[in-house]
């Protein structure tokens, strides 16, 4: 079992920056065997994949929505995963999630919800206009 907890989320300007901070525990954790994701949801949409980053960390992919202004990252001795956000805009409005995906392929990168094994709960993330 892994347990995840987001947080950074915040009230911001469009334009500002925000880090979001994923912190994973477990018994043992063993966080090398996850790739870790963000994804986000706004009301009454479904939750769409933002960034992704392999458990050695050698491959990262984004949405062309966020392609350029966000950075995924990761401190495995931490045992933390990192969502840097610049430039935002309100279309970035939504609830942030990180995801845990246990795999066998370092260079592995999930995209879609259904691959993810472990959920945290969630940061609110507002950029007002």
């Amino acid at each position: 079992q892994v347990q995840l907890v987001e947080s950074g989320g915040g009230l911001v300007q469009a334009g500002d920056s925000l880090r979001l901070s994923c912190a994973a525990s477990g018994r043992p954790l063993r966080i090398n065997q996850y790739a870790m994701g963000w994804f986000r949801q706004a009301p009454g949409k479904e939750r769409e994949f933002v960034g992704v980053i392999s458990s050695n960390g050698g491959r990262i992919y984004y949405a062309d929505s966020v392609k350029g202004r966000f950075t995924v990252s990761r401190d495995n001795a931490k045992n933390t995963v990192y969502l840097q956000m610049n430039t935002l805009k309100p279309e970035d409005t939504a609830v942030y999630y990180c995801a845990a995906d246990r795999i066998f392929d370092t260079n592995y990168v999930p995209r879609n919800t259904f691959e993810y094994d472990f959920w945290g709960q969630g940061t609110q993330v507002t950029v007002s206009s």
